[in-house]
């Protein structure tokens, strides 16, 4: 059998950057087993799998994994993953592509710019927001100083379909230091849903960005660092307006992520909580890098 495949950059200004995924086309004959398989050898943080080039109960039935696990949901190959829908599968400059997840139906909005696609945003689920950490359970397993934590918003779990712990830092001095104990952290996940770390801070290297991010995921996809994480970020979104964290109750923030690791990637964000209602989108760009066929 011979699956032809896509590689992309999602979240990426220019190619070799952002979080790269390879996103298999029409896969409805493989099992599971033969998916994670060939998710191991592809190597990426992720690898998804379209099952169907035809809509069921009104979007595209896809299949996410990492290499050792199939995941519910993740940003990046929902954006990465409906970008190849569109320019393969549909060939027309449709305004949503609807991707039929394990965790529920997400839909994407592409935005165009004349006939290229611009930004695909993703509109996330309600957020759930779990326990929350003392700072001295926090900086040792990110190497951090106590008085580099900002205390102004709570250390907590956030969901919006792949649970997060969330830690605000000071500057972007603490956010560069972070370097994580990984024997810390796998204890530390031991008792928690989340099994993976965001930090961010309100300083930037570019003065067109609003946050810096990084993300530490290696308890979920085998890897230390993830260079660009769609669903970290949108708990980040719920996070912020949660607790007013600008002063207000809706963003609409550029994000960087990825620097300290050579793929300097780019993420929009916007949310708004009404009441208790959320709304949470995650954007960026996706890139194609590569085609091929695996046999």
């Amino acid at each position: 059998m011979t699956l032809p495949f896509y590689i992309v950059d999602v979240f990426a200004e220019r190619k070799y950057a952002g979080n790269q995924l390879a996103v298999f086309h029409v896969s409805e004959s493989l099992t599971t087993q033969k998916m994670q398989a060939i998710a191991k050898e592809m190597n990426y943080s992720e690898t998804t799998f379209i099952l169907s080039d035809l809509p069921q109960n009104n979007g595209y039935p896809v299949r996410i994994f990492t290499p050792t696990q199939e995941l519910p949901f993740a940003g990046h190959p929902t954006l990465g993953t409906a970008f190849v829908l569109q320019q393969v599968i549909i060939q027309e400059s449709v305004s949503t592509v609807r991707l039929n997840l394990a965790v529920g139906q997400i839909p994407v909005t592409l935005n165009y710019s004349e006939r290229d696609i611009e930004v695909l945003w993703m509109r996330q689920n309600a957020p759930n927001f779990g326990q929350r950490f003392y700072p001295d359970v926090i900086a040792p397993v990110l190497g951090l100083n106590l008085d580099q934590i900002d205390d102004r918003t709570p250390i907590e779990e956030v969901s919006t379909g792949l649970p997060f712990i969330i830690v605000p830092l000071k500057n972007l001095a603490a956010l560069q230091q972070a370097n994580v104990d990984r024997a810390a952290l796998f204890k530390l996940v031991e008792t928690t849903e989340a099994k993976a770390v965001l930090i961010f801070c309100p300083e930037t290297r570019s003065l067109d960005n609003q946050l810096s991010v990084r993300a530490f995921v290696e308890a979920v996809a085998g890897v230390p660092e993830d260079p660009a994480t769609g669903s970290a970020n949108g708990c980040l979104a719920a996070y912020l307006v949660q607790h007013s964290y600008f002063g207000r109750t809706s963003i609409d923030l550029r994000v960087e992520q990825g620097y300290e690791i050579g793929r300097p990637s780019l993420l929009m964000l916007k949310a708004q909580k009404e009441n208790e209602a959320f709304e949470v989108s995650v954007g960026g760009k996706v890139i194609l890098v590569a085609k091929g066929e695996f046999v």
